[in-house]
């Protein structure tokens, strides 16, 4: 990947703090928080989480560090980052982007992806990255659905016409992000959009479980398939001797939080195990046949709108994260691509709203969403500001 983007005529600045194992290892974790860097902070109020796993991508480039960033993705950590910065995130379809190089959580929804401040910005790097890579199986699906320019698709008239279904059922967790996207919709229909309201993906909530399943089996194995290829030059080989590295340096690693999904992964089996295949075989139906393919194929869709989340809560190291409500799970699970696109600010904190859709449909969601942020323009600048409480 980094090869690829130096090809492009990128230059690389460095690299952003991560979500401390990209919230896999507690339930309790601090996003943005890791111990090598600590806590990553929201550029528009500094108490504010920058949401994660990719915090720090999505706040250095809210904060104008960088022209464009690369975060990953396995549920929600590229477009809830994305929606709390104020910036456009990008989780293409599984297999669009390589993952070689990459730690891994899950090789069925891992992905990295864009987040940028524009939509334009995401097209180009989007393109810049596609390409099938013999390292990396899940890449040989794309061959024939990607395109090396996405740029074709920005579209300023891209709304005309298009398809859109509205899953409500993922508002009513806050008024005021209900009452960003009522405007958000009125903007989608003055543009000549044609909303299909309601369109609802009838499995939501249905396999929330069966996603933590799949993530202990192929975290393990997948973990220590990566750390393999690392051979002798790599300080730990296993999940196992993660566990115990973090026990012996417990003051710098776990300060606030443990690793209790770590030894629930560490207890898993292979992934011939039958509650693993069983678990991976209900989330595709789930996700993709009866899910966003269904309401789809019901409404006879272009994409999906949603909700992508709330408003940055406070960073909470004693309690961890706060999380509102989203709508990041039902791409995620399927492997479908989802984009993030600025939609307001709630008492000056960013909120977003993602249009996702069908594996390989990056060129329709693009065109969408850029027609939405061309009519739109909602992304202001942060301010930086300390606190949102009352001053001292």
């Amino acid at each position: 990947m980094a090869q690829k983007l130096r090809e492009a005529g990128a230059v690389i600045l460095g690299k952003t703090n991560l979500s401390e194992w990209a919230n896999i290892r507690s339930n309790q974790s601090t996003s943005g928080w890791s111990g090598r860097g600590g806590q990553t902070k929201n550029p528009y109020v500094l108490d504010r989480n920058p949401c994660g796993s990719s915090s720090g991508s999505g706040a250095g480039v809210s904060a104008n560090l960088c022209a464009i960033a690369i975060g990953t993705e396995t549920d929600g950590s590229i477009v809830c980052p994305a929606s709390a910065n104020g910036v456009v995130g990008l989780k293409p379809t599984v297999g669009l982007w390589s993952r070689t190089g990459i730690i891994p959580i899950s090789h069925s929804q891992d992905t990295a992806g864009p987040l940028c401040r524009t939509v334009r910005d995401a097209a180009i790097l989007l393109g810049a990255l596609t390409g099938v890579d013999d390292e990396d199986s899940a890449t040989s699906e794309s061959r024939g659905k990607s395109y090396a320019d996405y740029t074709q698709f920005l579209v300023a008239d891209g709304l005309r016409g298009a398809r859109i279904g509205v899953v409500r059922g993922t508002l009513g967790f806050n008024a005021a992000v209900d009452n960003l996207m009522g405007n958000a919709l009125e903007v989608l229909k003055a543009q000549g959009a044609v909303l299909v309201d309601p369109a609802e993906i009838e499995t939501r909530g249905k396999f929330d479980e069966t996603e933590s399943t799949v993530f202990m089996y192929e975290l393990k194995a997948d973990l220590n398939a990566y750390l393999a290829r690392l051979g002798p030059r790599a300080p730990v080989h296993t999940l196992q001797e993660i566990i115990e590295f973090n026990e012996n340096h417990r003051e710098q690693e776990m300060p606030y939080f443990g690793q209790e999904l770590f030894l629930k992964s560490q207890s898993k089996g292979p992934l011939t195990s039958q509650e693993y295949l069983d678990a991976l075989k209900k989330n595709h139906q789930l996700a993709r046949t009866e899910g966003i393919d269904a309401v789809m194929d019901k409404h006879k869709l272009d994409a999906l709108v949603a909700p992508t989340g709330g408003p940055a809560w406070l960073t909470d190291l004693v309690a961890g994260d706060h999380f509102g409500g989203g709508s990041s799970s039902f791409a995620a699970v399927a492997g479908y691509p989802n984009i993030n696109v600025p939609a307001g600010e709630v008492f000056g904190l960013p909120v977003g709203i993602s249009f996702f859709g069908r594996a390989w449909s990056e060129s329709v969601l693009i065109r969408i969403a850029y027609a939405y942020e061309q009519a739109s323009k909602l992304r202001k600048a942060p301010q930086f500001v300390p606190t949102l409480g009352p001053k001292p």
